[in-house]
């Protein structure tokens, strides 16, 4: 498909947006779907594709439901009973109060792939042929579902799907916090724009009870001003009526959607409202819908009194901090904090709220406004205060999270010695103060991160060894299996490598690491077709990854490509232009089109960047020896061989070696390369070396 194959309507009323879409000629309709928000919360768009086709998707295809059962239960929970459990690792057995790992902010774009994946997949089996999916209302939709239209536009494997996305006329916003993919430029890049000009607006009287019970969606400007219009007591009885009502259907995606919308604006906000509010956080803080959890949290706080209601209070206080604070919103979650020490004496509240701030200076705030020190004086009272706990078992549990913290600025301050102490001396006194099955969840944390600061110092052996034994407690969560699967590679055990990052891509949805990580693997492996696939695949699901761009380049440009592999340089070059491969690459093929300065330049600018780069030192040594320059050339290809001992880098310096005259440093490279290869083109240099080296007969 090209760049411009989807449509984009935009238009003021959905009215308008539908006469647009009548007038265009679509392939046949897979499906007309609401994305409103106000529906059913996050994936309100992506539930509603995946309730209608369901049935015919699981019968016809039942393995899609196994290899996607996190994607369809997180998007779409009436569907849980029909697929496999999704959520079985550690996390899950937690107990109230013990959880401590939560998904990354980014678990919802690999669940968005997923979702592509699925969806591409049932497509074929339908048959394949042209398919149109409409999505309406996608400006005032979840991140979610503008997360996944954003996947579908950009994706070049779905076949000849049409995406039509219907929006209001002004443009599509990103939401707040650190994204990595924007609906609204997605949009401008491969979707044709359609203006829907503002219409007649019909004789359809308004009714503010049948605007209620859509959910107050209708956006005819008569019905949400005859709404307005009501009475206060009777508009929020409507609301109760509606909320009623949905409850009573037993579909648990109103739950974080209309019903505790009805319930907020109800009769009884403080009560209800808070309630519905409160279950829709918990579940959407716990499977990772981030931006969802933050909206209903902050919605909650406008309505809980903590006069009457410090429980809640202090509920909605935490959640919402944290949350933002994941969403990369550092300053909103901070301003929460602030509020929250002024509010309390606790000091229980106060070592949580240290932690806490202290994570934002660690980790949650753009690295360039971290501040370490910051981070552990606040991490210090944490520490300070759990010291003081009088239950045994809280004050060991607490002091050890405490210095789990602190080991992360260790850390993030090159001071990993420190961190592992504090690792062991944790673990240590979990396990003699704790029993055996308590905090099983945070001891296993304790051990993956002593896992990772064991493999930053290069005690390789150790930290598999950890990784292994976090995975017989928690076999199910993919990131142990992935960082398995980097240990092995760091170890040379490949084939072990690869079963890991795909028992890793088995437990979750797909994300980019693992095919990159294994197409790296099976490059080192000699397997050339699977490497290109897995780089493919992996710029599929991001296409911002420079890494895989420069190594599938890499990989075309060894094959003969090099129309593609330019391709591949340009683009990731537009993305990353510092990116030192992809300068290297790019000075590469330069110097194959015939054109050694721009190369020579290049190469420049790839060193100034990555001065460790031992290939681009190799190539500007080749550009000097062609151009006869045989000083400039030993130079470099010196430094290159200092940097990496490549038998072909060091057989490029030996000929420039014997070039120069310098045929014992030339037979020395010779033999090494001789050594290593058995190459017989070094064997008869070697020889002609020895040979000159003979003294002259007299």
């Amino acid at each position: 498909m090209g760049d411009r194959d989807h449509y984009w309507i935009r238009g003021e009323r959905r009215r308008d947006r539908d006469q647009a879409r009548a007038r265009l000629v679509l392939p046949p309709e897979l499906a007309v779907v609401d994305a409103h928000r106000r529906l059913r919360g996050p994936y309100t768009a992506a539930g509603t594709l995946l309730r209608a086709i369901a049935p015919d998707l699981l019968a016809r295809t039942p393995e899609l439901g196994v290899e996607h059962n996190i994607e369809i239960m997180t998007s779409t929970p009436e569907l849980a009973d029909a697929v496999p459990r999704a959520w079985t690792s550690l996390e899950w057995s937690a107990r109230k109060g013990e959880r401590t790992r939560f998904y990354s902010r980014l678990h919802t774009l690999n669940i968005a792939n997923g979702l592509a994946e699925l969806l591409r997949d049932h497509l074929a089996a339908l048959g394949g042929g042209p398919r149109t999916l409409v999505v309406e209302n996608l400006h005032q939709a979840d991140p979610t579902d503008q997360e996944l239209v954003a996947v579908l536009l950009r994706r070049t494997d779905l076949g000849a799907l049409t995406v039509v996305a219907c929006t209001g006329l002004e443009p599509v916003a990103d939401p707040p916090g650190e994204i990595v993919i924007s609906l609204g430029t997605l949009l401008e890049r491969h979707a044709t724009p359609v203006e829907a000009p503002a219409g007649d607006p019909g004789a359809t009287a308004p009714d503010p009870r049948a605007y209620v019970h859509g959910d107050c969606v209708d956006d005819d400007p008569r019905q949400i001003e005859a709404y307005e219009a009501l009475d206060p007591a009777e508009r929020a009885r409507l609301h109760d009526e509606r909320a009623a009502a949905l409850a009573a259907a037993g579909e648990y995606s109103l739950k974080l959607g209309a019903i505790p919308f009805h319930a907020e604006h109800g009769t009884d906000p403080g009560g209800a409202g808070l309630a519905a509010l409160r279950e829709a956080v918990t579940y959407c803080r716990g499977v990772g819908l981030y931006q969802a959890a933050a909206d209903l949290g902050i919605r909650a706080r406008a309505i809980v009194d903590r006069a009457t209601q410090e429980e809640q209070w202090w509920y909605f206080a935490d959640a919402t901090g944290i949350t933002l604070a994941t969403l990369g919103r550092a300053d909103e979650a901070k301003a929460i904090y602030d509020e929250s020490r002024a509010a309390t004496i606790d000091p229980a509240m106060h070592m949580e709220l240290a932690y806490a701030t202290a994570m934002l200076y660690a980790r949650h705030y753009p690295e360039p406004q971290r501040d370490y020190p910051q981070a552990r004086a606040w991490m210090n009272i944490s520490i300070a205060i759990a010291s003081l706990l009088e239950e045994p078992k809280e004050r060991a549990f607490h002091s050890v999270f405490g210095r789990n913290g602190l080991a992360l600025v260790e850390v993030r301050q090159n001071s990993p010695e420190a961190a592992l102490r504090m690792l062991e001396d944790g673990m240590a006194r979990l396990d003699r103060e704790l029993e055996p099955g308590e905090h099983m969840l945070h001891r296993t944390v304790l051990r993956y991160n002593r896992a990772q600061v064991l493999g930053m110092m290069g005690r390789l052996e150790e930290a598999l060894a950890d990784y292994n034994a976090v995975l017989e407690v928690d076999g199910d969560f993919p990131e142990h299996h992935f960082n398995i699967g980097n240990m092995l590679r760091r170890l040379n055990r490949d084939e072990e490598a690869v079963a890991a990052y795909e028992r890793a891509l088995k437990l979750s949805p797909p994300f980019p690491e693992a095919y990159y990580n294994r197409g790296d693997t099976r490059l080192e492996m000699g397997d050339v077709d699977g490497a290109l696939a897995d780089f493919s695949y992996t710029i599929e699901l991001d296409p911002a990854h420079a890494d895989a761009r420069a190594n599938r380049a890499g990989l075309l440009l060894d094959l003969g490509d090099t129309a593609a592999a330019w391709r591949d340089v340009t683009q990731g070059l537009e993305l990353a232009p510092a990116h030192a491969h992809l300068l290297c690459l790019k000075g590469r093929l330069l110097a194959e089109r015939g054109e050694p300065g721009a190369a020579r330049e290049t190469l420049a600018s790839a060193l100034a960047r990555n001065p460790r780069l031992a290939e681009a030192w190799a190539l500007r040594g080749e550009l000097a020896y062609q151009a006869g320059d045989l000083t400039a050339a030993l130079d470099d290809l010196t430094r290159a061989v200092d940097l990496s001992d490549s038998p072909a880098i060091r057989f490029n310096r030996a000929v420039v070696h014997h070039d120069i005259g310098n045929h014992a440093e030339a037979a020395t490279d010779f033999g090494k390369v001789l050594a290593a290869t058995g190459d017989e083109e070094a064997r008869q240099y070697l020889e002609a070396c020895h040979r000159a080296m003979e003294p002259t007969p007299s």
